[in-house]
């Protein structure tokens, strides 16, 4: 007997929520978008934007201010100092948007200017990372190709595994391959590119009746709008550790996304009779416990990474916390409602092999 901490005749009325679900979300997401406009886009780190990032631990506190002041005398471009992980640590982060000269004589061009005006402090440069602004350039391209990717092979998948419609989920790739050659001819970025074709998929999964796997993407792009949104409003940086945070999230999402899918599915099957609104309902319950164990140990796991992992993995357990807690919530409250409102074609062979 598995264990479950939810009782079997539970009847929670989630559809009943979905307008307050949807305009909570809807909130968050406009929230979201506007502190990103106000910004002018994510911050990027080191990995994304190019330049040079020095991690740098005294044995003693320094204010950032104090640790700016000292070096201005380099004349670096685009100096920022921030603290990097607990305050006891006295650990900063010293950046530079350009790097003009050697990475080693920057570190000890550094160092010198610690030495002569941080006078009485002990420091150790503990690291330093330098990229250039091309390579950030086609790292964030790649990112952002990579999370598109990943969304359009879950929409394949979910159109085979919950609809049998895997030739249409073919012709849907093919369209999409073909639609980004198109627009490749036109000199589009590769960011661009993605972004349309990302529009461009959700429409065909509505014009071609993909009511799972549209109801399925728009939770995971709901699930990383906010997580993105919510680390601009936080100030936080995206980098290469971020981006593995956000196809990580994508994963989790899906996983419980189709969890509660199978069961509606199962259960439209077995009550084919029943409003739609009453087998989401039923399915949800019937699933709710097995939700509530999975998300609950896995965020017990990543606080703890978050408050004992240290300032490296940070901001990735941040990451990872905000999109776990949103992607258990959009799979009860925006994947199912979505499939509500688009409705839930049984095969027809299906139908036939329920048929006493």
């Amino acid at each position: 007997m598995g264990l479950s901490i939810i009782k079997p005749d539970i009847n929670i009325d989630f559809v009943g929520l979905r307008k307050i679900s949807l305009c909570l979300s809807g909130l968050v997401l406009l929230v979201g978008i506007c502190s990103l406009i106000f910004k002018g886009g994510p911050s990027y780190g080191i990995d994304f934007a190019g330049g040079v990032v020095v991690q740098v631990q005294f044995d003693r506190e320094v204010s950032p201010a104090d640790l700016k002041e000292s070096l201005e005398g380099l004349e670096l471009p685009g100096l920022s100092v921030q603290r990097f992980g607990d305050d006891a640590d006295n650990e900063y982060l010293v950046r530079v948007s350009q790097a003009g000269e050697n990475p080693e004589e920057l570190r000890g061009d550094i160092a010198e200017a610690f030495g002569a005006k941080l006078t009485g402090a002990k420091f150790e440069i503990k690291r330093l990372e330098m990229v250039g602004p091309k390579v950030g350039a086609d790292l964030r391209s790649k990112a952002v190709e990579a999370l598109y990717f990943a969304v359009l092979l879950i929409a394949i998948y979910i159109s085979g595994r919950f609809e049998q419609r895997w030739f249409t989920a073919g012709l849907m790739a093919a369209a999409l391959a073909t639609g980004m050659y198109l627009l490749g001819q036109l000199g589009i970025s590769k960011a661009g590119l993605v972004f349309a074709a990302l529009l461009l998929t959700l429409v065909l999964c509505w014009k071609l009746k993909l009511n799972f796997a549209l109801g399925a993407l728009v939770a995971l792009i709901h699930d990383v709008a906010i997580t993105v949104g919510l680390f601009s409003l936080l100030d936080k940086e995206f980098d290469l550790t971020i981006v593995a945070a956000l196809l990580t999230i994508i994963g989790y999402s899906l996983n419980d996304t189709i969890i509660v899918y199978d069961r509606i599915r199962e259960y439209r099957l077995a009550h084919q009779n029943e409003p739609l609104g009453s087998v989401i309902n039923l399915a949800i319950n019937q699933t709710l416990s097995r939700t509530i164990l999975t998300s609950g140990t896995t965020l017990l796991v990543i606080l703890t990474l978050y408050f004992l992992g240290g300032g490296v993995i940070h901001d990735f357990a941040l990451a990872m916390l905000i999109g776990v807690g949103v992607g258990t919530y959009s799979s009860i409250f925006v994947a199912s409602p979505i499939l509500l409102m688009l409705g839930v074609d049984i095969p027809v062979e299906e139908k036939v092999a329920e048929t006493p």
